[in-house]
Parts: C-alpha cells; sequence; structure tokens
C-alpha cells in the first residue's frame, strides 16, 4: 500500500494545537485526539485510540522548544528519530541511556524515512522553514544554561525538545505501525523566559504544516 495513504491517527498533547491541526488538516480519514502531556500520559492515550480504531499511520503534533542555533522560533522540525533523552541513569561519567545500562529497552524510535523525506520537500515547497533532525522526549521542560548544555553534548544532532512524541512512538510500535513527530518551535530551549515564547506564532506554523498535510497525504 502506498505509505501516504490510509487511515491517520493525529495525537496533540493540548486543545490549542489540536485547534491549530484541525484548522489546517479536513479529511474524514484523519482522528486528532488529545494526547495529554507527558510521554506517559501521551503512550496510554495513544494505546486507548489505537485499540478503539484501525490506523495505518500515527503522527504526534504541536509546539516545542527549540535548540539554539539550530532551530528558530516560528519553524518546523520533522523528526528523523525520536528520542527519550531522560530515560536513564546518572553516573560519575554523566548520563547512561537505557541502550547504553543494558536494559534490552532503546530510548530511540526511528522513522520512515520516505514520509519524512516527502513531508519536508513539501513543506520547503510551500515555503515553509522546515528541517529534520531528532526530536528529544522529556519528563520536564529544560530550564537551565547547564542542563540545557548537557543535552546539546549529549545529543549534538537534535533540535527540538517536548514532552509527548517517546510515548506516542511506545504506542505506535506496539500495533506495529510508523510514526511521525512534527513540531513547531515556539520557544529557545534554556532558561525558563515566558516573555521569550511566542506560542501563537509557532500555532500559526502549525496550522500552515497542517494544510500541506493534508495535501501531501490526499495526492500522495
Amino acid at each position: 500500500m502506498n505509505k501516504l495513504k490510509g487511515r491517520i491517527l493525529i495525537m496533540t498533547s493540548v486543545q490549542a494545537e489540536k485547534e491549530a491541526v484541525l484548522r489546517g488538516w479536513h479529511d474524514p480519514r484523519v482522528d486528532v485526539v488529545l494526547a495529554g502531556v507527558g510521554p506517559v500520559a501521551s503512550a496510554i492515550n495513544t494505546m486507548k485510540a489505537l485499540n478503539a480504531n484501525t490506523y495505518d499511520l500515527v503522527i504526534n503534533a504541536g509546539i516545542a522548544g527549540g535548540f539554539a542555533n539550530r532551530a528558530d522560533i516560528g519553524s518546523l522540525v520533522i523528526a528523523n528519530e525520536i528520542v527519550c533523552a531522560d530515560l536513564g541513569a546518572e553516573s560519575l561519567d554523566g548520563f547512561l541511556s537505557l541502550d547504553e545500562l543494558g536494559f534490552g529497552s532503546s530510548t530511540r524510535v526511528g522513522v520512515d524515512e520516505s514520509i519524512v523525506l516527502a513531508i519536508s520537500s513539501a513543506l520547503s515547497k510551500a515555503g515553509l522553514i522546515a528541517q529534520t533532525a531528532p526530536i528529544l522526549t522529556l519528563s520536564k521542560v529544560t530550564g537551565t544554561a547547564e542542563s540545557t548544555e548537557e543535552l546539546m553534548e549529549r545529543e549534538p544532532e537534535a533540535a527540538a525538545e517536548a514532552m509527548e512524541g517517546y510515548g506516542v512512538a511506545l504506542a505506535s510500535q506496539e500495533y506495529n505501525l510508523p510514526v511521525l513527530e512534527i513540531r513547531a518551535i515556539s520557544n529557545t530551549v534554556g532558561p525558563r523566559d515566558r516573555e521569550g515564547w511566542r506560542i501563537k506564532d509557532a500555532l500559526i506554523s502549525l496550522e500552515s504544516a497542517s494544510k500541506v498535510l493534508m495535501e501531501v497525504f490526499k495526492n500522495g
């Protein structure tokens, strides 16, 4: 089957993101469902949605923080890898992921490169600023210069951080479904500066991206 055809489940963490997606994407094949905030809630609610209906693709869409000099506010990031960046253990030598601890689970989920390429190409042709890069999932928002620097050193290719992608991805894996994560950047990762957040701009970017995605999946 064409990977761009079929029924799609879109998970957003909050209502404002859901509304932005729905303003841009009108398609009877698409369901937009609230995931809740954080990887646990998103995993549970994605599993509920997948148990209730049959889908061919799962997308986690929303806004996110972007790392400085990697993803500007208002731009879009499409994950080429979904990474749980705080699941592991501290050590004298630094953070150790589950992969490094050898517990038999991975904190990294791959995505379908062909779909990512189709989406990123369409977004660029539509004049939207978009890039592909790993998106980090964390249970807490990074809020200090020190923790930001540590994350950037540990994940040098990552462009954004959010709180739900890994949970959505794990649930999708249980159903052997491909998963994507798409984020519009609302703020720069680092010391918390509410006055510097541009949530409205990010939601507009998310809506614009949703319009493009509707065309990609309708014509794919």
